[in-house]
Order: C-alpha cells, then structure tokens, then sequence
C-alpha cells in the first residue's frame, strides 16, 4: 500500500469507530501518532484526496465533520425514540415557554420582560410565536437603549424543524431578533443546516433536552442579529399582546 492508501484506511478505521465522528485536525493528530514514518505533509494531502473523492460509508454532517454513515441511522433511531418518550410522558411544546422566557431574562439577558403566547393568538396564517418578550431601558442605564421585541418559536418535533424556522423568519416582521429552539436530540445534520440558515439569516438558534422541561439546558448556538421590523406589523401585532407584555 502507498503511504496515501495507509492514510485514508486509518481514517475510515478511526471514524468507523468514533460514533460522534471525528474532525480533521482529530484524524491528523491520531494518524500521525499511527504511522510515524508517515511526514505530516503527506497525511495532509493524503486527507485531501479522502476528503474529495469520500467513501460510501463515510459522510459530512457539519463542516470539518467525518462520520460513519452507519451512525446517522442511529441517530435517526434516536430521534424516533425520543418523540415516541415524548408522546409516552405527554410532554408538549408549551411546557417549555416559560423556562424559555426566564433563560431569554436571565442567561441571554435580551429581555426584561417576556410572556408566553403560542396557539394563534395573532389569528393570521403566518403564525404566532410562542414567546415574546420586550428589551426596555433600566433606570440605571446611562445610555437609554430603545425598545426591541424579541420573538421565539419552540420546536418540538425533528420533522418540523423547517416549518419553525420558516416562522422564526416570518417575526422578523415585527421583531428585532427572532429566536427558533430546537430539541438537542435532532439530528447532527438538520441542526448544522439550521446553524448555517440561522446566521445567514439572523435567527438566533438555541438547542435544549425535550425530556426535561423543568430542567431544559438552553444552549446558545448562534445570538440572533438585531434588525429594524416594519412598524405598521410591530403596531398591529402588539396591540393583541400590549397588556401583558407591557403591564
């Protein structure tokens, strides 16, 4: 075998049984210590040729991400397991809009004040978010900040992951910055799609456990962007919501 056949056998050895995969740097850093014969020159170019012409049983899930393709069916498997859990213990979306709103109060600090609407509050076709919260300025502020409104939709099945987005899209209308959680159980390469959507886009994208909503571990992926909504939509859809946001 040449040292670029070597090189690229490792590397399907190492991430055939790396079932969270491996990145590239991971598979220079254990070929190298594999084969110390092998110039580190050559196990990089070794790796570009892998990574171009890419076994069948080997995939990309994310950027810089090799994995077997064994483990995305297992993923898959999980993700079927979970919303079954889901249906098992009765555990709805709205169990977690509260939680939702503190951590968007408390850790992200982009409100001061949020509540928890979803259904369809707003009566249109382009749907309701599930929490809304407002970011007003503090009387210790030296510098007044104007008012934002921020909007978030809460997602608990994979299979309408592209649905929620499409909504978080849609509160753009009538918010600063828009928010789309999704469950942490979803797939590696739905949520590396909606990584790379939400900061093309300026969705803030957060990933939680579904199984816990009392204890839901929010993690930030990606902050939203802060942009300017239409005004004639922050009045008209506000105006539903102005008591209790605003009280």
């Amino acid at each position: 075998m040449t040292s670029t056949e070597k090189v690229i056998q490792k590397a399907v050895e190492f991430i055939d049984a790396s079932p969270a995969g491996k990145r590239y740097s991971e598979l220079v850093r254990d070929i190298s210590a594999a084969f110390l014969d092998i110039p580190v020159n050559t196990i990089h170019g070794s790796l570009h040729r892998f990574r171009t012409e890419l076994p069948v049983n080997v995939y990309q899930p994310s950027r810089g991400l090799y994995r077997a393709v064994k483990y995305r069916e297992e993923g898959e498997k999980q993700e079927q397991e979970v919303t079954k859990q889901l249906k098992i213990e009765k555990i709805r979306e709205e169990d977690f809009y509260d939680a939702f709103g503190e951590w968007l109060i408390n850790e992200l600090e982009e409100c001061t004040r949020t509540i928890s609407v979803g259904g369809n509050k707003f009566k249109d076709k382009w749907g309701t978010p599930d929490v809304i919260g407002v970011r007003e300025a503090k009387r210790s502020d030296i510098i007044k900040p104007p008012t934002e409104i921020v909007s978030a939709e809460i997602k608990l099945d994979p299979s309408g992951l592209i649905t929620a987005f499409g909504q978080a899209c849609s509160y753009k209308l009538f918010s600063h910055k828009s928010y789309i959680a999704v469950p942490d159980s979803s797939s590696e390469d739905d949520i590396a799609r909606l990584d790379a959507l939400s900061r093309i886009f300026g969705i803030g994208l957060v990933i939680f456990n579904p199984l816990n909503p009392k204890s839901p571990d929010f993690q930030i992926r990606s902050r939203a962007a802060r942009e300017e909504p239409d005004m004639f939509y922050v009045n008209k859809y506000l105006k539903l919501v102005e008591d209790e946001l605003f009280a």
